[in-house]
């Protein structure tokens, strides 16, 4: 398989992309969207395992959608903070299925991959103009959610359930649990949007580089993120490719690719001449900053050679106290989006809540049905897995994986030893995912 989408295709999907109101979420019009959206992410996958990434950044920052796709993403994570809790609180919400909810919820996750995919590029930081500021301020509250969730023990220890495996959702509760799983994936996408960011800062406004330097003080949440390190859980196991994997013996020490952005973030907002010249090396900051020097070890920087120089700026600031910055009357550009959406709903979580459920979130069999068809067609289980660069993962050794397993068709293996040793671990969600895949064809007589 070459291509998902045409090029004529990708670009109608993108032109057609548009701002929705709050209410719109769910919504058949807002459902349309997801789905390009979703088949675009797709393409964006397929390109960058064939390093053609071009195909749909192009396409973005000709049209000028990126500052679009932002939108959607922040329109998505006020709803899962003001309105998603009120319906699950609501009496008359009993739903015959969670699963259109989660894909709302998902829908964030999606757009995240999207511009982790296309914010690579110089040309799309430029091209994402003031919503650029909306970005940084998102990443910087997904930073923060990570970091305080590491120091609190409250990384989640499973891997989420992902679109081959999706079926109905048993209750709230296992909604909840899922979106608490994906909401650490999307953090984690954060970061890398927020590295790429940082290696295109020069190119960026100076209200940019101020929001991340003097508002959130980002070198300070990168080294709560070195000094706890949420992907890692001990020596064990890492999290890899959106799942966490047993760690090998001899890789103990290996950097993965969330230890490199985090200390490439770092080496640029440290060492950057306009950075150095922003930053305000207080003594607060001063002391969280050398913190970095007991984790900059040999084995460290022989990975990361760069590293070289920022342990050396480490090694200069903690023998010299940096003048402060100049702090000029200077008009900054503030972030708008979020603003503006919490303005235009302000008191209206509610309505908009009960407006959902009975319109929205409590489908007939038959859009039910419908609904379910079409997710169908977006998830192909083929098209995914041709998507996919590297090969399935053994769920038990780690190595490539042969063969899947025929009840819940959620887990490899690369042989019948291996899924025999594993099966006392993956018998308990084999068995729900199967229940699952079950109870949703019977309500949808979808046939097996």
């Amino acid at each position: 398989m070459d291509s998902v989408l045409l090029y004529g295709e990708a670009e109608g999907y993108i032109q057609s992309l548009e701002n929705m109101s709050l209410r719109d979420i769910g919504s058949p019009r807002w459902f349309r969207q997801h789905e390009f959206i979703e088949k675009l992410n797709m393409q964006a996958i397929l390109n960058a395992s064939a390093n053609q990434e071009e195909f749909i950044k192009d396409l973005f920052v000709s049209l000028g959608k990126i500052p679009t796709l932002i939108h959607a993403m922040i329109l998505t994570e006020v709803w899962k903070h003001k309105v998603l809790p009120i319906i699950c609180k609501l009496q008359d919400f009993n739903p015959k299925s969670t699963f259109l909810l989660y894909m709302v919820i998902h829908h964030e996750a999606t757009i995240i991959n999207l511009l982790e995919t296309i914010m690579y590029h110089k040309e799309s930081s430029e091209a994402a103009g003031d919503s650029v500021l909306d970005l940084v301020d998102y990443c910087h509250r997904k930073l923060t959610l990570l970091a305080g969730r590491s120091v609190s023990g409250e990384i989640p220890t499973e891997d989420r359930i992902t679109h081959t495996q999706l079926t109905d959702t048993a209750s709230v509760q296992d909604l909840q649990r899922q979106s608490d799983m994906l909401e650490f994936e999307i953090s984690i996408k954060a970061l890398s949007v927020m590295c790429y960011i940082t290696d295109h800062i020069e190119s960026l406004s100076l209200s940019v580089l101020s929001r991340m330097l003097c508002t959130h003080n980002m070198p300070c949440v990168l080294v709560q993120l070195v000094e706890h390190c949420p992907w890692n859980r001990g020596t064990l196991e890492k999290y890899t490719e959106g799942k966490w994997r047993p760690v090998l013996p001899e890789d103990q020490l290996k950097l993965n690719k969330h230890d490199g952005q985090v200390w490439m973030a770092l080496l640029n907002l440290m060492l950057k001449p306009d950075c150095q010249r922003k930053y305000d090396f207080n003594s607060f900051n001063k002391t969280q900053l050398l913190k970095l020097c007991g984790f900059l070890t040999e084995v460290v920087v022989d990975q990361l050679p760069n590293l070289l120089d920022l342990k050396q700026f480490l090694s200069q600031l903690a023998l010299t106290d940096p003048v402060a910055p100049k702090k000029d009357l200077i008009l900054e550009q503030v972030p708008e989006i979020w603003n503006n959406i919490v303005t235009e709903n302000s008191n209206k979580w509610k309505a908009i809540a009960k407006f959902q459920v009975t319109h929205v979130f409590n489908p007939s069999e038959s859009e039910l049905r419908e609904q379910a068809s079409r997710l169908a067609q977006t998830y192909n289980l083929d098209v995914m897995e041709n998507l996919i660069p590297d090969k399935p993962k053994c769920g038990a050794c780690g190595r490539t994986g042969a063969k899947r397993c025929s009840r819940c068709q959620g887990e490899w293996y690369c042989n019948r030893e291996c899924q025999v040793k594993h099966w006392p671990k993956h018998k308990p969600a084999c068995k729900l995912m199967a229940e699952a895949i079950q109870r949703l064809q019977e309500e949808l007589n979808i046939s097996s």
